[in-house]
């Protein structure tokens, strides 16, 4: 078991771009072969922080078996030169108390913990939840706040309360509220990681007091994406906003259907993976093909470029 860090160490550590990881199949089986290349390529692409076993990673369609496995697998390739950010949350607390100690024994760095989906909780029902999973296990904890999938929006005042608890150290928010940045900014703890869980807003988010991206378009332009994080973080948003319109058009056609089929797809023109996914998602279709072939090939990615 690793030894626990204190938050200054692991609020340095959950910063830039880091990604929001697909899980490759093959014939409805995780393809690990595939999984392992493409951890390695992302780390060697400037990726600062692989999140396996996400929304993106279609972890909801994951048995317990696979979901220890891709995190394990994730965390064997990464060998500690980048950290592994694990999804455990789902909307039952003793169920991501149990995918929480399962991350912590694959050797995963931190957890990404949802805002529990369909049930809608009250606040107060968020703060047990995160408070439950806190107390449970030893790894630093990020929140995730989307609620245009977890139909519940955690408010500003229950994060800041939520940061107060010793191992709670950032956020992932992809409400895309950028004023929120700023208040959450002052009303958490100093320090506290606040991430952009959305790609068209990621530098507005920095400027506004984010330090980094959990970003779907890194999977398939990940250099480009770790230039744009590294700009902000020098304060060169001159350069960011050029990297920003670069990918604009990427990053609309990632998400021109319900994601991770268009970045899956994507994958699949770069040799990374097949385009499978596990049902209810359904396969991209000919309209949002066409999407997402015309974003990448504008932007230049191909599969001779991944492959350098």
């Amino acid at each position: 078991m690793k030894k626990p860090l204190q938050f200054r160490e692991t609020a340095r550590m959950f910063t830039g771009s880091m990604t929001a990881l697909i899980t490759p199949f093959c014939e409805d089986r995780v393809d690990y072969k595939a999984f392992e290349a493409f951890c390695d390529w992302q780390i060697a692409q400037g990726t600062s922080g692989l999140v396996p076993c996400g929304t993106t990673g279609e972890a909801p369609t994951l048995s317990a078996s696979e979901h220890y496995d891709v995190i394990a697998a994730c965390v064997s390739v990464a060998k500690g030169r980048v950290p592994v950010i694990a999804g455990v949350g789902t909307n039952a607390t003793a169920l991501t108390i149990e995918r929480a100690k399962a991350a912590q024994k694959a050797g995963a760095d931190g957890l990404l913990v949802v805002v529990p989906y369909y049930n809608k909780p009250s606040q107060e029902g968020m703060v047990l939840h995160i408070t439950a999973i806190h107390d449970a296990c030893d790894l630093p904890l990020i929140i995730y706040n989307i609620p245009g999938r977890s139909a519940a929006d955690m408010q500003v005042e229950t994060l800041a309360t939520l940061s107060k608890l010793d191992r709670v150290v950032g956020l992932k928010d992809a409400t895309g509220d950028l004023a929120r940045v700023a208040r959450q900014r002052l009303l958490c703890k100093k320090g506290f990681a606040q991430l952009s869980g959305e790609d068209a807003t990621a530098v507005g988010f920095n400027a506004m007091g984010g330090v980094g991206c959990i970003s779907v378009t890194s999977n398939i332009a990940p250099a480009l994406c770790a230039q744009l994080q590294a700009a902000c973080a020098a304060n060169d948003y001159e350069t960011a906003l050029l990297l920003q319109d670069r990918l604009s058009e990427l990053h609309q056609a990632m998400f021109c259907e319900t994601s991770p089929a268009p970045v899956k797809y994507a994958a699949h023109r770069l040799g990374i993976c097949q385009p499978g996914l596990r049902l209810p998602l359904a396969p991209l279709s000919e309209e949002g093909k066409r999407a997402v072939e015309q974003a990448m090939d504008n932007l230049g990615l191909s599969l001779e470029g991944h492959s350098s």
